[in-house]
């Protein structure tokens, strides 16, 4: 009886097309779509995850998010200092400055380009929360100490530099992006020399970030009472982070939490006051009411040509319950089949995006493969029972009409 149903689904290739094609495009629109959400989400916490040997970001109470500095007096730092359980505690800024420079456009015509770019100011002496070495595509971390110096994020380059010969990004090799060393932008009326570039986490604004020391960051963006963003702290071994970030808010009445708990935060914030969740969720449930209607309008004409066998197998003896496996049987297929093609078909472009390093960032989280499975799995069992009722009614006697 299996083969039988199985010869039946593949005997009308139309129709199993057309069964395939609803269930991998809904499976495509769903991991597509999610992979694009998660990479968004991804960014908003990026800058935070890519900072790494640091147990506490210290910071203003009233801090929500990575992005929503609020600047503290530098004295703040002497305070956590002397904490108990803070083994050492750095400053770190981050703010937005504007780059001037002058480069080339698309057509080799001279032009003058303003830019926004996040500014990343390390400590002086340590320099926590510079990029790790393996991910300086060229230049010398500790160049960084050189005048004016800055490592810049290698992703927005083309949008600076417009008139040099980029062609395939991923087939560019460190020959190519040495010729940036040395090259001099303007921040706030000072002179900055490139001196490195790296790999950097996408932000969720997607401007280009700019590493320097913490004193030449408070030259390159005007002069402000408070200038110290956040404070980055190592714990002590003996202690507990959670118990050291207790300690700071109880006896300096800052902001202090975990690297992962600020990310957690900061992910929070923008699912929770922005518009993606609800834009993501209405396009995502755009594919499943079409793959539902393709899939189970296809499966039930699908059933309804194969009344008279149905029918025939009826006479024969075949059972109710028999034929509802048949049906089943034939669901499960082109769903296995639909749900292989969608994420397959999905993983596939988003490597090649990611690899790529294009603007729209695919993360393809795990729990996005069992929410698909889930949704294909609803979609055939919706397909089923239309074809199921119109079976479970039918006579015997339908294969001797006409």
């Amino acid at each position: 009886m299996w083969r039988i149903a199985l010869k039946m689904l593949l005997g009308d290739t139309a129709k199993f097309c057309g069964i395939l094609m609803g269930l991998t495009f809904a499976a495509i629109l769903m991991m597509q779509q999610g992979a694009i959400f998660c990479g968004l989400m991804k960014r908003t916490a990026g800058q935070i995850n890519d900072i790494s040997g640091v147990d506490l970001w210290v910071m203003d109470p009233n801090v929500r998010h990575i992005d929503d500095v609020k600047a503290m007096m530098e004295s703040n730092l002497h305070r956590v200092r002397g904490v108990d359980g803070v083994l050492w505690a750095v400053p770190l800024y981050k703010g937005s400055g504007r780059a001037k420079l002058n480069t080339t456009d698309a057509n080799g015509e001279p032009a003058t380009m303003i830019e926004s770019v996040i500014l990343l100011g390390l400590d002086d002496t340590t320099l926590v929360g510079a990029p790790q070495p393996e991910k300086i595509v060229v230049g010398e971390l500790l160049d960084l100490r050189m005048p004016d110096a800055i490592i810049i994020d290698k992703m927005q380059l083309p949008k600076y530099y417009p008139g040099e010969p980029w062609g395939d990004l991923e087939k560019l090799g460190d020959a190519f992006y040495r010729r940036f060393l040395g090259r001099e932008m303007e921040m706030n009326d000072h002179r900055a020399t490139i001196v490195g570039i790296c790999k950097a986490a996408p932000t969720f604004g997607s401007n280009a970030v700019v590493y320097t020391t913490y004193g030449r960051a408070k030259q390159f963006v005007a002069q402000e009472r408070k200038v110290l963003s956040f404070i980055l702290v190592r714990t002590d071994p003996t202690w507990k982070a959670e118990d050291v970030a207790r300690n700071i808010r109880a006896k300096t009445g800052l902001g202090a939490m975990r690297a992962a708990d600020f990310a957690r935060q900061t992910i929070f914030f923008f699912l929770t006051n922005t518009g993606i969740v609800i834009n993501f969720g209405i396009t995502s449930l755009l594919g499943l009411f079409v793959g539902t209607a393709i899939a189970g309008q296809t499966f039930y004409l699908f059933t309804v040509d194969n009344l008279k066998q149905f029918g025939a197998l009826k006479a024969m003896g075949a059972t109710n319950p028999r034929i509802v496996g048949m049906i089943l049987l034939q669901a499960s297929v082109v769903g296995l089949i639909g749900y292989g093609l969608g994420v397959g078909i999905s993983t596939f472009v988003a490597d090649r995006a990611s690899a790529g390093g294009g603007e729209v960032e695919f993360f393809v989280w795990w729990p996005l493969l069992p929410m698909t499975a889930i949704v294909v799995v609803l979609i055939c069992i919706f397909s089923s029972l239309l074809c199921i009722r119109r079976v479970m009614v039918l006579e015997p006697a339908v294969v001797f009409r006409g």
